[in-house]
């Protein structure tokens, strides 16, 4: 590939893909079964937002066309849009600031189909705000049917995010989440019904826990804390955690508490 052709990259970028070439090298040196994969995956790549690309052609098509297709359809906007090669380093280093079981930036971009997915969504993301509705759509049942997280073009999602575990994830159209938010496997957040137009959003910081359901015209505030199962229909003022279904509000100042 010709050199020279991306943007150049950032400080972080260049330091995450600095740790995944160094891990890929020593696995490929010391296991000679997975060194060809290694070699497509990472060592035969130019930069990270090769690696991206190639991943996300990968994981969302099984079929050689389609995944070539796809591949060259993320290195193109990751070579257009610097804003989205920043958002997919900033993803994952959340990834290892977060996740004490995250062995390294390798095992993050290979394995963790929850940081792709996320990646898969930018770029469906920036196609349906360019008017290219079908192509995003498409993105976003290939995502949806290979990694079992199905995120809506539409919707807004800020940098710093984690998909931990990422399977069964359901975020909705319109739906917008704010940055450093964490978010557990069978998660959903949408609008309450068919006919509502307006969506959950999720600030700054928010934990949303396993099997949680946030529904409706509602605001989680910033640093709250969403409980495992929980369902929330109604707002959640910043610093506050939400349990139960229907959720109640526990650990906060007592003006927030509702009765």
């Amino acid at each position: 590939m010709e050199q020279g052709i991306f943007a150049q990259a950032t400080p972080l970028e260049e330091s995450i893909w600095s740790a995944i070439v160094a891990q890929a090298s020593a696995v490929a040196d010391s296991d000679g079964v997975v060194g060809s994969s290694l070699r497509r995956a990472v060592l035969d790549r130019s930069d990270f937002r090769d690696a991206v690309a190639f991943q996300i052609g990968s994981r969302l098509a099984a079929g050689t066309d389609d995944r070539e297709r796809i591949a060259r359809i993320a290195q193109d906007a990751l070579r257009e849009d610097e804003a989205l090669a920043s958002a997919a380093a900033l993803d994952l280093k959340a990834v290892l600031d977060r996740d004490p079981a995250a062995p390294g930036a390798l095992s993050v971009l290979l394995r963790y189909k929850g940081y792709i997915a996320l990646q898969a969504w930018r770029l469906s993301h920036r196609l349906w705000s360019m008017g290219r509705d079908d192509l995003a759509k498409f993105l976003h049942g290939c995502a949806a049917d290979m990694l079992d997280i199905s995120i809506h073009p539409s919707a807004a999602i800020g940098s710093s995010v984690v998909l931990d575990h990422g399977s069964g994830i359901i975020i909705g159209a319109t739906v917008v989440v704010g940055d450093d938010v964490t978010i557990l496997q069978h998660v959903t957040i949408g609008r309450a019904g068919t006919s509502a137009r307006v969506a959950p959003r999720i600030g700054r910081g928010v934990l949303l826990s396993s099997g949680a359901t946030i529904l409706g015209d509602i605001t989680i505030g910033d640093f709250a804390k969403i409980g495992a199962g929980s369902l929330v229909t109604q707002s959640v003022p910043a610093h506050c955690t939400a349990v139960g279904a229907p959720a109640r509000l526990v650990n906060c100042a007592e003006a927030d508490l509702v009765p």
